[in-house]
């Protein structure tokens, strides 16, 4: 691929046309990662929805749905519908903003950190909570320091419960004696294994339940406003030594173990392979990851300046990389995003039935290591009989908005297969060819 492309479809969600970033796509990239001032990706003030609100609503809903109610069905109904609003107002939202947005490089970068720091909608208590997740803990921190989005991100109600912090109680705990419950591991080790060090990080099953120990007492309020908070009476009591540091008993001790995890080597090494595999390729250059990594370190944890990094790399432009296959969401997204098409009520209920349909259920990634990232996870036969699917029915009913043959090569340039052109161009109508094009290799992949 030409740098131009590359920018446009394998680093953002497609463009209409390459014109406006051909003179300098690098700096078109750089450019969404301002050195100062507010990130390029933030959403407007209605697009932030209220986490306190949401956990209660969530605790409301779900009371109504599943206590006895004599025949009542009415309360239960209702519940089901709020839930599903909440949903779609955010996924809507989302969606809106991510084909519209001025900063596409910039809105890939923060999904990649909501994939990173998954929560998803598989338990009772986070269905109403995964989009207040990524706007609020997500969001507001993806172009400041490592540290402060991995703190917002555990700590938001919706980690809490999805990962069953909110229940865990130290055995020595105040609490924990008088209702003889215990410990719950589950954030524990996803915060060392998942969010900071990686799989072999150097950590031990001792330190993941020492961590668990620490984070004792972070719950969610349900009582008060549905915020998270630290409750003394749920802390297991004494010290914790985690990669043979000593943290003392309290809440500030959570604090000292997140500089320390985000100031470790192997998070460092464990975050911009991710990084990489995301941007540039499933198994990116060791050269390309260690210089990311050093700014990093060197930054500490700055993520501006460590998306500067990857993105004046070289190696991170070079057109030998094998090409990302794109997952069904990116799909649907760089097709409406490069036929300016908006998401109203149709095309979001329509777009998220296509998106299941070919294997991503949103807000319901299969665990918390979010959606794979890698092609081969996304290249089954069915998988790709079904986008084929999906590409002739999304081109029946907008065969209308463009002439796919212009458009292909306005959106790919230089990088237009010979091969794709003339399958469009000898297309029998204007459906037929934007079926074509949206299934093509240069589009599936990016």
């Amino acid at each position: 691929m030409h740098a131009a492309t590359l920018a446009a479809h394998r680093f953002g969600y497609a463009e209409t046309s390459l014109r406006a970033l051909q003179a300098d796509p690098k700096a078109w990239v750089l450019a969404q990662f301002p050195a100062t001032g507010p990130a390029a990706n933030v959403f407007d003030a209605q697009g932030l929805a209220d986490s306190s609100a949401a956990v209660r609503i969530t605790r409301e809903v779900l009371r109504a749905a599943l206590r006895p109610q004599d025949g009542d069905d009415k309360a239960r109904r209702e519940a089901r519908q709020a839930l599903r609003q909440i949903n779609q107002q955010g996924l809507q939202r989302r969606w809106q903003h991510i084909i519209s947005t001025e900063a596409p490089v910039a809105e890939r970068w923060l999904q990649f950190w909501a994939n990173h720091f998954c929560v998803a909608a598989t338990k009772g208590s986070v269905l109403g909570l995964v989009w207040p997740h990524e706007n609020e803990a997500i969001r507001p921190h993806a172009q400041g320091r490592f540290v402060d989005l991995l703190k917002a991100s555990t700590l938001h109600p919706a980690m809490l419960l999805y990962l069953d912090n909110a229940q865990s109680i130290g055995p020595d705990s105040r609490a924990g004696q008088r209702r003889q419950k215990g410990l719950n591991e589950n954030l524990a080790r996803e915060l060392l294994e998942l969010h900071t060090l990686g799989v072999n990080g150097g950590y031990t099953q001792a330190d993941v339940t020492e961590t668990a120990r620490l984070l004792t007492g972070w719950t969610v309020r349900y009582a008060a406003d549905g915020k998270a908070g630290f409750q003394a009476p749920l802390h297991q009591p004494g010290p914790k030594t985690i990669l043979s540091k000593r943290y003392a008993e309290g809440p500030q001790a959570l604090d000292e173990l997140l500089i320390d995890l985000s100031r470790h080597p192997a998070t460092a090494q464990h975050i911009v392979t991710k990084l990489a595999r995301h941007f540039v390729t499933d198994d990116p250059p060791a050269a390309l990851v260690d210089a990311v990594a050093a700014r990093f370190r060197a930054s500490d944890g700055d993520l501006r300046a460590t998306a500067h990094a990857l993105f004046e790399h070289p190696l991170a432009w070079s057109p030998a990389h094998a090409a990302k296959f794109k997952r069904p969401e990116e799909l649907l997204l760089s097709t409406h995003r490069m036929l300016k098409l908006p998401f109203g009520e149709a095309q979001l209920q329509t777009g998220a039935q296509a998106v299941q349909a070919m294997g991503q259920s949103l807000g319901r990634a299969p665990s918390p290591q979010g959606w794979p990232d890698r092609s081969e996870d996304w290249l089954s036969p069915d998988a790709l009989f079904k986008r084929v699917q999906w590409a002739e029915r999304f081109a029946a009913s907008h065969a209308d908005k463009a002439d796919a043959r212009l458009l292909a090569q306005l959106a790919m340039g230089e990088d237009l297969s010979e091969s794709t052109q003339q399958q469009i161009e000898r297309a029998e109508s204007g459906a037929q060819a934007l079926a074509l094009w949206l299934v093509s290799p240069e589009f599936q992949r990016r």
